[in-house]
């Protein structure tokens, strides 16, 4: 099958909501979550991940998660993730008990596509300390893409992994699963990428988005977001729809994209210091915000 028809497929299974100018939606992707272990990437960037997450849930946002959160490839078990970042995770319950969570899964987290997996592993976790199972993430479904639909304009924004374009870590994500865990996981402590991530691989990157791009024009300009390959992607209207809401393992910065109020923007929350020396956590808007109507096709 080409990355052509799996991105067809993705989207023609794809979950439906509908939204419109009031809605407030945030992107992040490729968390990466892992075990607090040394070759945790997402570990560096956690503490400015869980401030923006407190924000987004204070100010009413929906959480959109684009793949690849939990780094189910260098980890065999979700607990240990879950142990590492028990705040993140009891902060998400939040969003998923207000019908305010969304997950996609990607090629690093793709035993989620398994509905027995999740019920078995995500949807309650043991407490030690009262001596019994608690309810986390009961009755939740991961997706492989969700179709958000403007109720006045029926414009559609699609939002997927994007991995569906990169014919290895879709097919064999699990010969990548077993290298990752064996060999590079290892080798990553000093250093040596894993050159399977296009993430880390220039010339695979370029390949993937002009599939994606491709795939963009043959399907009448639908605004396309995806995450996979780590670089955050803002295009100018008039331009191919393709964003990237780039990563969370950034290097100390996280980047997301926003829908709100009828506009869309790419933004970054990264530690900066005041002129008194005190470290805060702060949200830069990098692009945007520009009017989602102004990347329709019928415009």
């Amino acid at each position: 099958m080409s990355s052509d028809s799996r991105l067809s497929r993705a989207y023609e299974n794809a979950k439906l909501i509908e939204f419109d100018d009031s809605s407030k939606f945030i992107l992040f992707s490729d968390c990466h979550r892992g075990d607090n272990s040394f070759a945790d990437d997402f570990a560096n960037n956690r503490n400015i991940y869980f401030h923006a997450l407190k924000f987004y849930y204070t100010e009413g946002f929906e959480y959109f998660e684009l793949g690849d959160g939990d780094e189910l490839w260098e980890n065999i078990h979700f607990e240990s993730i879950f142990e590492a970042h028990k705040n993140v995770f009891q902060l998400l319950r939040q969003f998923h008990l207000e019908n305010r969570l969304h997950m996609l899964w990607g090629n690093h987290d793709m035993v989620y596509k398994d509905e027995d997996y999740v019920k078995k592993n995500l949807s309650s976790y043991y407490e030690p300390i009262d001596d019994k199972d608690k309810e986390l993430f009961e009755g939740i479904k991961y997706h492989e893409a969700i179709i958000l639909k403007h109720k006045a304009t029926d414009q559609e924004v699609f939002l997927t992994h994007g991995h569906q374009a990169d014919w290895w870590n879709y097919t064999f994500w699990r010969c990548g699963r077993f290298l990752v865990r064996v060999l590079w996981k290892p080798l990553q402590v000093w250093g040596i990428a894993d050159p399977t991530s296009p993430a880390k691989n220039y010339k695979e990157l370029i390949k993937l988005e002009r599939r994606i791009k491709k795939w963009i024009l043959k399907n009448d300009l639908k605004v396309t977001i995806v995450g996979h390959t780590h670089r955050p992607r803002f295009p100018e209207p008039g331009d191919i729809p393709f964003f990237n809401d780039g990563s969370c393992v950034h290097p100390r910065s996280i980047t997301g994209i926003e829908i709100e109020n009828g506009n869309i923007s790419l933004i970054k929350w990264q530690i900066n210091t005041t002129d008194d020396g005190t470290l805060r956590v702060v949200r830069i808007l990098l692009e945007g915000p520009q009017k989602l109507q102004d990347y329709s096709a019928e415009k």
